[in-house]
């Protein structure tokens, strides 16, 4: 019953967000008068925070699915490429505001995944969004596929801080964030606006491929984080 409860209020809210991202496209548009330097920076506010609520009501409802088990996956065969080409082209534009260089590394021939296309993708795109945010500018983010054992390899590295050893195994778990207070600043960036959930999630929609998902990390080196979906047969 709390978890039915949860997802009818997480869609709930979506109706008073999708109301104040309308009334920002209205305020943006200059036919309806030009707005100064200050109302365009608090619009800019105002859709930062709002796109922050409609990650978190969306990664609620996914999370309402791993619950109860019904994270509804739809797999076939795909290309690894496809599947990485679409998120680089979601976070480019956040990419191109830090001069972080996006590159991908894949051989050729490289065989197909049997995987939900969607949320695959979206999990590469949470991958590449903390990387990306643990990025220093003008830095470089490597995007890898690979084959093994019957399996597709897809890692994303950064060259940030890196992730504290003791806190790696339990950065899948739902809404745990790494500690920022001063003795443990080094070991992660900026959680404002993070719920935790990303990469919980990551792992039940991974997982409910036959997927395998980890990270590998370094203080003062980065970190790699990567998961394994079946080749297509």
């Amino acid at each position: 019953m709390e978890i039915r409860f949860l997802a009818t209020i997480m869609h709930e809210l979506k109706t008073p967000l999708s109301c104040i991202k309308l009334g920002l496209m209205q305020l943006k548009d200059n036919r309806n008068g030009a707005m100064n330097h200050r109302q365009k920076e608090l619009a800019g506010d105002i859709n930062d925070a709002t796109e922050r609520l409609f990650k978190i009501v969306n990664e609620l409802l996914d999370c309402t699915q791993a619950e109860t088990g019904c994270i509804r996956v739809n797999p076939i065969p795909t290309s690894p490429t496809a599947i990485v080409a679409h998120a680089i082209d979601s976070v480019k534009i956040l990419a191109a505001q830090k001069e972080v260089d996006l590159q991908v590394i894949a051989p050729s021939g490289l065989s197909k995944v049997l995987g939900d296309v969607e949320k695959t993708g979206w999990v590469v795109v949470n991958f590449l969004s903390n990387a990306l945010r643990h990025s220093i500018e003008r830095s470089t983010i490597i995007i890898e596929l690979a084959e093994k054992n019957e399996r597709v390899i897809f890692s994303v590295q950064d060259f940030g801080k890196g992730i504290d050893e003791q806190y790696q195994k339990r950065l899948f778990e739902r809404y745990f964030r790494v500690p920022t207070d001063n003795d443990n600043r080094a070991a992660d960036g900026d959680n404002k606006g993070r719920s935790g959930l990303g990469l919980a999630i990551s792992k039940e929609i991974i997982e409910s491929q036959d997927g395998e998902i980890w990270v590998e990390s370094v203080l003062g080196k980065g970190s790699i984080f990567s998961f394994s979906l079946k080749q297509s047969i």
